[in-house]
């Protein structure tokens, strides 16, 4: 596979690319992780709340891979209250392993006001091997300096909502992390392609895939790379898996990163102008369907 891995601030190696189960019905979990091996992912990322972890442990029974051939991800989601190390027991029995590569708090609010004691439980189930490394998801500036406070071990990563129309207020806190040495975990992506498509990213993503023979949705994986960040990333499409791992292969330049940025910054005005273009035809509609009223009460 073209990507390289990345060195943790524990000395271990993460796939920087890794496919995630999240939004992936329980019926067809296990076929579409199934394939994402079996094309070359060796990085699968899922969670307690997807309710898809016993289907992606099948995936992985049934890859005929060894344990160490494969890095699995998974989350304390606080499912039904169950705090992280009966949530861990459980993850661990339905993904059919003995140990957990990658640990997650999926969210601060799990913690309520108490970070300092959820993290400590983290750090024994890691302690204990179940896990061999712990980190965090969502997490804020001010959520990851509560839980430094009073850490021993170290948050491995942060996996964050990454693409460009967040970078702005996203940078701040990627700062932070490079800081600490915690690396960002960038899921929702290709959102500027699957959900708000004809915003100001479009035009220099586009340039660039036409100058460089990509398709667009490798270039924004391209940009989330380019940051540093480990790319978390799904389709059930076996092409389309193929041409992300060939990401790795794709390297932009300074400039392709900051006009990407650039663009990304704009969504605020972006956003401003869509909302008065539908607030105007909804008036023009209004003002149209008046007319014709009083047209049908003249005749």
């Amino acid at each position: 596979m073209p990507f390289h891995s990345i060195t943790l601030n524990d000395g271990r190696k993460i796939p920087q690319i890794g496919f995630g189960s999240w939004k992936i019905p329980k019926d067809v979990c296990e076929g579409q992780t199934d394939q994402a091996i079996e094309v070359g992912f060796d990085h699968i990322d899922t969670a307690q709340v997807y309710h898809n972890e016993e289907e992606v442990g099948q995936a992985i029974k049934a890859s005929g891979l060894s344990r160490k051939e494969l890095w699995v991800t998974t989350k304390w989601s606080g499912v039904d209250g169950k705090d992280p190390r009966q949530s861990c027991d459980e993850s661990l029995e339905k993904l059919g392993i003995d140990y957990i590569d990658l640990y997650l708090i999926h969210s601060p609010r799990l913690c309520g006001d108490d970070i300092k004691g959820k993290w400590h439980e983290m750090e024994k189930l890691h302690k204990e091997g179940k896990v061999k490394s712990i980190g965090v998801s969502n997490f804020k500036v001010d959520d990851l300096k509560e839980l430094l406070k009073h850490a021993e071990i170290k948050p491995v990563v942060n996996q964050i909502l990454l693409h460009p129309y967040v970078i702005k207020s996203t940078e701040p806190l990627l700062h932070y992390m490079a800081q600490q040495h915690i690396v960002p975990e960038g899921y929702s992506t290709l959102i500027p392609l699957t959900s708000e498509p004809g915003g100001p990213v479009d035009e220099p993503v586009n340039n660039i895939a036409k100058r460089l023979g990509k398709k667009p949705e490798q270039i924004l994986l391209a940009w989330s790379k380019a940051k540093g960040a480990i790319i978390v990333t799904t389709s059930s499409k076996k092409e389309r898996l193929e041409s992300y791992l060939d990401v790795g292969d794709i390297e932009l330049t300074e400039d392709d990163v900051k006009s990407i940025d650039d663009a990304g910054a704009k969504k605020e005005m972006w956003v401003e102008k869509k909302g008065k273009m539908v607030k105007c035809a909804r008036v023009g509609l209004a003002v149209a369907l008046g007319t014709y009223a009083m047209a049908r009460l003249v005749l």
